[in-house]
């Protein structure tokens, strides 16, 4: 038999009434603060990136989403 549980306590931390709920459009993504330190290559790749998981809501993506990313802003072999 399974143990009553009373809900109306909350017995949790709710994580998104703290700093998120401060600053709603916060976004976590890799280069999100890194730009500013990168040559202007890079800081190109990581903004091209950066929207291309912006556009298919990916927090990661694969190498060859990558390759993908790197052709699409021109660079080839």
């Amino acid at each position: 038999m399974m143990p009553e549980v009373d809900y109306t306590q909350a017995s949790f931390q709710d994580r998104r009434q703290g700093e998120a709920a401060e600053r709603p459009n916060l976004e976590r993504r890799q280069f999100a603060d890194a730009h500013s330190e990168l040559s202007q290559e890079a800081r190109e790749l990581a903004m091209a990136i950066d929207n291309y998981k912006r556009l298919h809501r990916r927090r990661f993506i694969t190498h060859e989403e990558m390759v993908a990313v790197i052709k699409s802003i021109g660079y080839h072999k």
